[in-house]
């Protein structure tokens, strides 16, 4: 028989069979659900048929509402007019490779400027922006006026250049582009600029070539990374951006001979931080200050705004620019870490600080230090280890075979930048597909910890990204376009 302290014993370990067993059955309960908020929190959810290329236009909304803006479309979407010509679009492997010049480049350039060895060792106006593939990389077109009567062209626009141009007649050797080719001879407003002006020695620092002279004219001269290049006169015009937004004596490049990968586009539009940019240019007007929203896929648009109205949005984080370039024509960021799947990233700092971070307009694809680089793959394919890992091409080297799935979580992105700013990516700045059998990690790495880092387009998509040239600092906000 047993004794009351058995049974008591019995009845205890019998109660905590039970509770354990009621544990375990609310913990299959609340486990789903915990999990669905981690996902929700931490992962993006997205159809894969999402990531095939649509062929009709599906303008943003958004932005539309900004005085001094414009349009942006991707070049070679079905937004563009440029995409009427029968030009083949060039293939990502070939807007990759194009891409490599162009950071190469950038490489070089700044290597120059600092006088390192290596990089470090090695009120407001909004204008539609486009993507498209040209001067080394996929870039972003919007559509000016420029004369009187006023002609309109669609140029590039580029963060990372300052001299605007346009190809004009009579031209000596030209490409084909959608638009008639400017003739400053039909505009009453145009006029050359002479060798013996001081804007003309300004070209030197604008374009990396010293300015040369034709019967007294000013010459200017500009090669790309991808050895597209452009030669003319220098001259002065009325620029158009909107009804409202006009100015008189524009510096600009009219170019006779030109050649590279413009693919249709009539020219460039510099907005760097030289005195003859467009920004520098238009500064009494704009307070040096301009934003833009690159569109999630090319079948959408986006804006480029120029003025205040986009950095009033209390949605707007500013972190300051960097003074490792601060005597260059580019942007600077300070970077201080990333996170995958809301986990901080255990890269030291100073391997950012050591190399330095351009933002740039017309680099396609983020380049990270090499450690930093290595640390992003491992964590995301951790968080992708349930899906079939296949080939790279080109740059990129993490790609996953997705035909067989209708859904797919994807980890979230971030970047830690000085002035406490945490820019979250849009999915569609993390991954990037060849083919639904072919989606891969949107980042390449640098092949050492030395050259500069450049936080490229594909990053920025969807980004509202604020440029304060006077005040020194870069904004980022959400969901700026679609």
């Amino acid at each position: 028989m047993a004794t009351p302290t058995a049974s008591f014993l019995r009845f205890l370990l019998f109660s905590v069979l039970v509770f354990l067993c009621t544990l375990d059955n609310l913990g299959f309960a609340l486990q789903p659900r915990e999990l669905e908020s981690e996902h929700l929190t931490h992962m993006h959810t997205l159809n894969v048929s999402s990531l095939i290329r649509s062929t009709t236009c599906s303008p943003s909304t958004k932005g539309s509402n900004k005085r001094a803006s414009l349009t942006v479309v991707d070049k070679h979407g079905p937004c563009s007019q440029l995409n009427q010509d029968k030009v083949k679009a060039p293939t990502m492997t070939e807007i990759l490779e194009q891409d490599q010049s162009r950071v190469n480049s950038i490489h070089a350039r700044l290597s120059k400027k600092l006088g390192l060895n290596g990089l470090r060792a090695s009120k407001a106006t909004t204008i539609p922006a486009k993507s498209g593939s040209t001067i080394g990389s996929s870039n972003y077109v919007v559509t000016i006026g420029l004369g009187t009567p006023k002609r309109d062209l669609t140029l590039i626009f580029d963060t990372g250049s300052d001299i605007t141009w346009t190809q004009c007649r009579p031209c000596l050797k030209c490409y084909q582009q959608k638009e008639p080719t400017f003739d400053p001879s039909k505009s009453s407003t145009y006029s050359n600029i002479s060798c013996s002006s001081s804007v003309c020695s300004q070209l030197s620092f604008a374009t990396g070539n010293s300015p040369r002279c034709s019967s007294s004219t000013c010459v200017y001269r500009i090669q790309y990374g991808d050895k597209s290049f452009s030669v003319g006169f220098f001259g002065k015009e009325k620029l158009t951006l909107t009804p409202s937004d006009v100015f008189k004596n524009f510096l600009f490049g009219c170019g006779e001979n030109n050649q590279g990968l413009f693919s249709g586009a009539a020219g460039l539009l510099g907005l760097g931080r030289n005195p003859l940019s467009l920004i520098q240019q238009t500064a009494t007007k704009y307070n040096r200050v301009f934003s833009y929203c690159l569109p999630s896929t090319s079948s959408a648009t986006g804006h480029l705004t120029f003025g205040k109205t986009a950095s009033s949005s209390s949605a707007i984080k500013f972190t300051p620019f960097s003074k490792l370039t601060e005597n260059t024509s580019f942007y600077g960021l300070n970077t201080l870490g990333i996170t995958v799947g809301g986990k901080k990233l255990s890269i030291a700092t100073s391997v950012f600080s050591n190399a330095g971070t351009v933002i740039d307009s017309g680099t396609v694809i983020t380049r990270l230090p090499h450690d930093a680089y290595s640390a992003l793959k491992a964590a995301f394919k951790a968080k992708m280890k349930s899906y079939p890992l296949t080939s790279g091409f080109s740059l990129l080297d993490t790609c996953y075979d997705l035909s067989k799935y209708k859904t797919v979580s994807i980890p979230k992105i971030s970047f830690l930048f000085s002035g406490n700013v945490k820019v979250d990516l849009d999915v569609s700045g993390i991954i990037l597909a060849q083919k639904i059998s072919q989606v891969c990690l949107a980042f390449a790495g640098n092949s050492d910890n030395d050259s500069v880092g450049i936080f490229g387009n594909v990053q920025q998509r969807r980004l509202e990204v604020v440029y304060d040239v006077a005040g020194g600092r870069v904004g980022f906000g959400p969901a700026g376009c679609t």
